[in-house]
């Protein structure tokens, strides 16, 4: 049908450039029907980048994927094997919206390693430790709530957070964590504007992206900061077991019972394609994570939890995780020599365990426009934007060691460097104030890490 207007073809549906803005666009009929909440969704610099990454030829220095291939298969193919032989009918099942009892049971012995004592009746098994995350800001953010945030964060939850149209605002880091006087002072500027904050969010061991670890004074003064203004502490401990040399301080969970809600996985420490994860939380919470956890997938895998369980039971998963850390302290030590080889004259973080290093450029870089050439010659990374809600980090990467071996990993380096240089080189060409200096000059001074 036309009028005197211009017609569009969309696929199965036409529609008039004269019509209402109800009828869609040219691109997605739909468009002016999604609920306002789906505005913050939008594709991260990490997710794009998995494409690149997947590229054999590409070294990749961007995505947090473990190394599976330390975890002997045939370990998980015998736990599958008698699951499907002993338990079969109840692993295809439907399970517990609140997970397998057995399983939370194992999951207190993964606990107790950092400290905490709880009930398996406040454990919440979850499709992964994200659709935790998913779930909690489900029952507690209103459109216009506030989530502080270190900066910088974790990029999914910056997205998920903002999907439920709350706002994420960033709290000061150094090199032991989160700076509770910067929490302090976010803290009352914004209950001075009348903004309501709802949840505090911290990753504080071996953070996701800066690898840096809160100091257990400072995780004592951040849950006593919390608790005198009614926020709610969502502590997200992924990397914890993964730690080098000394473990991190006990969590934040251990000397907090009804102030914290504790979110962990299996995925770094086993594999995550199991997707198994899990909230522990206060009883009252637990009773309404149980509830949006039915709404959302009915159960939690029966058959995933059951391999899981099954792993716990029969192998020594505790050496299993040391073995992770050995991998993964031989790759952080691969990054940091690669750095100190070929970009002396900046600066990173040096953790003590998890998978990234925080790499700080000169002021003038700017990582993601950078990125395209880097993809070019054959490495990825992450630019320092996408753990921001604010625009920051634009002098930033995040390096990820996990995945590729030591060789790769000095090779991405390598290529990281002539990235930089060709940057440099292409801003001293046309400089208007005179020659800039490179990262081959060795007597670059470049800024402490930039972590706020």
């Amino acid at each position: 049908m036309s009028y005197d207007g211009i017609s569009v073809n969309v696929g199965w549906t036409t529609v008039n450039s004269h019509t209402s803005p109800q009828s869609g666009t040219n691109l997605d009929p739909w468009y002016y029907n999604y609920a306002e909440r789906t505005a913050g969704l939008a594709a991260s610099e990490v997710r794009a980048l998995f494409a690149v990454a997947s590229r054999p030829e590409v070294v990749s220095l961007a995505g947090g994927m473990p190394a599976v291939s330390a975890l002997p298969q045939e370990l998980v193919i015998d736990s599958m094997n008698r699951v499907m032989r002993e338990q079969g009918p109840v692993a295809l099942q439907y399970g517990s919206g609140q997970g397998i009892p057995k399983l939370r049971e194992q999951i207190l012995d993964v606990m107790a390693m950092e400290g905490i004592r709880a009930s398996a009746d406040d454990v919440v098994v979850t499709t992964g430790s994200q659709h935790a995350l998913e779930l909690v800001s489900k029952l507690f953010l209103d459109p216009g709530d506030v989530v502080l945030a270190e900066g910088p964060s974790y990029v999914t939850a910056i997205v998920i957070f903002r999907s439920f149209q709350a706002d994420t605002h960033h709290v000061l880091m150094d090199e032991h964590g989160m700076i509770p006087e910067s929490l302090r002072e976010n803290i009352a500027r914004l209950k001075a504007a009348g903004k309501k904050i709802k949840l505090l969010y911290t990753i504080p061991s071996f953070q996701n992206p800066a690898g840096v670890t809160l100091s257990w004074e400072r995780r004592l003064e951040i849950l006593q900061i919390a608790r005198e203004n009614d926020i709610l502490v969502l502590e997200d401990n992924p990397y914890g077991l993964l730690h080098f040399d000394a473990p991190p301080p006990a969590a934040m969970r251990s000397v907090d019972e009804e102030g914290v809600i504790y979110l962990g996985t299996f995925s770094k420490t086993l594999a995550p394609g199991f997707r198994v994860g899990w909230a522990l939380a206060p009883h009252a919470i637990r009773e309404k994570l149980i509830l949006a956890n039915e709404a959302a997938v009915l159960s939690p895998s029966s058959f995933s939890q059951l391999v899981v369980s099954e792993y716990l039971d029969s192998i020594d998963w505790r050496a299993q995780v040391d073995r992770f850390r050995g991998v993964y302290r031989e790759r952080k030590e691969a990054m940091i020599g690669a750095l100190s080889e070929y970009l002396p004259g900046l600066e990173w973080t040096d953790p003590q365990g998890g998978f990234y290093v925080w790499l700080t450029l000169p002021p003038y870089l700017d990582s993601k426009q950078m990125l395209p050439r880097a993809v070019k010659e054959l490495v990825a990374y992450t630019p320092g934007t996408a753990f921001f809600a604010d625009g920051g980090g634009r002098n930033n990467i995040r390096l990820s060691f996990c995945y590729p071996t030591p060789e790769a990993i000095k090779v991405g380096v390598r290529r990281l460097q002539s990235v930089i240089n060709g940057e440099l080189d292409l801003l001293e060409t046309f400089s208007a104030t005179g020659p800039l200096e490179t990262v081959r000059d060795r007597g670059y001074s470049a800024p402490p890490p930039n972590l706020d």
